[in-house]
């Protein structure tokens, strides 16, 4: 059944971003993916956004690179506006805009449903989220929900990227890769210390947001002027390919509940297997010992470095082929429009570790839309 769908995305990067951006990114090849499979979608975001979808905006340029814009909020405002506008056109609104719209979205009388990307550890956040408990929502990671139980949670679906975004590479460049923010969550200074102590040079690309500028100044940038350590700065996508492919691993020694991850099914895609501390989402993308190794600490990093030669760089890419392609996520998605549509649905097309247990849900049992596995 064709579906006419609105997708709502961030004003804060063009969709899909020009360099870092996780939630455009997603929303860009989620918009793309059910173009793909013959839906009909209208994209509300920067107008700077590159779409095969209807794009609607009033903001010429993204946030993050627009130096006219004092008040984001405002914009924001705006477009919510737009969405409102035009609720009527659509099957099903698909907000990315965490909770901002609720108030909205409660008077529109449309099928709808939003996207968290975020982190819901912050102490705010538990008073939206009770007031609103009926607002159907779905997460990217089963981990992402922990401090939210009592959310209307009506599905899990993991990130996707294009199949041909990125190629299998041979890991034949000498070093291991770190990409991110220079941020505190994301432990560049252990990801450079597990690279010294495994002998192995590290090449970062990252970048470094006004919010962290003390931070990196004050405990990363000496850093940079060691020996086996690369600074690169901000990357695409079209570098990411090469950078990926030729990295023996990507160091992922985060210290914060991650919802998902992007960059490491970024490396999956190119077969390069990624040593992640075991942490938010980890678990849930990694598979230790096949797509990478699992841990806890620096020291067992530097072990895993030892074997990271074991694993196989085409079973790599396989795994991330069978789980974590935008065709797969937009299958997960459109599973969900349809039974919040009211629709029948013939099958399921979801693998297994994207239900869970029913007891699990804050969901009526008209809107259940995962079982157990």
């Amino acid at each position: 059944m064709k579906l006419h769908i609105a997708q709502v995305a961030p004003l804060y990067e063009s969709v899909p971003p020009k360099l870092y951006g996780g939630t455009e990114r997603v929303v860009a090849y989620l918009t793309e993916a059910l173009i793909d499979k013959g839906h009909e979608v209208t994209l509300f975001a920067s107008g700077d956004s590159h779409t095969r979808a209807e794009l609607v905006s009033h903001l010429n340029e993204a946030i993050r690179l627009n130096s006219r814009v004092q008040d984001p909020m405002a914009h924001h405002v705006i477009q919510m506006a737009d969405v409102a506008a035009r609720a009527h056109e659509f099957d099903i609104l698909h907000f990315h805009t965490d909770y901002l719209h609720f108030p909205l979205s409660d008077l529109l009388h449309r099928p709808h449903v939003t996207t968290l990307h975020g982190r819901l550890d912050l102490p705010d956040l538990p008073f939206v989220y009770r007031r609103f408990s009926h607002q159907p929502v779905i997460s990217i990671s089963f981990a992402q929900r922990q401090p939210l139980p009592f959310a209307r949670w009506v599905g899990n679906v993991y990130h996707g990227l294009p199949r041909h975004l990125y190629h299998l590479g041979k890991g034949d460049g000498g070093y291991v890769a770190f990409i991110g923010r220079i941020s505190p969550e994301k432990r560049a200074d252990l990801a450079i210390e597990i690279a010294q102590k495994a002998g192995y040079p590290i090449y970062i690309a990252a970048k470094v947001d006004k919010a962290d500028e003390a931070y990196f100044a004050a405990h990363i940038r000496h850093l940079f002027d060691l020996p086996h350590v690369h600074y690169i700065g901000e990357i695409g996508d079209r570098e990411k390919d090469d950078f990926l492919g030729k990295a023996k691993a990507l160091l992922f020694p985060i210290d914060w509940p991650e919802p998902f991850g992007m960059v490491m099914i970024e490396a999956m895609a190119c077969g390069t297997p990624v040593i992640a501390f075991n942490r938010g989402s980890v678990p849930e993308v990694i598979d230790h010992g096949v797509t990478g190794f699992i841990v806890n600490h620096v020291q067992e990093a530097v072990g895993a470095l030892k074997k990271i030669d074991d694993l196989d760089r085409k079973r790599i890419r396989q795994v991330f082929e069978t789980r974590f392609t935008a065709e797969v996520m937009a299958d997960n998605y459109l599973h969900i429009y349809h039974q919040l549509c009211g629709h029948k649905v013939a099958h399921q097309v979801f693998f297994p570790e994207v239900f869970v247990q029913p007891n699990t849900l804050s969901v009526s049992s008209s809107m259940q839309v995962e079982k157990s596995a």
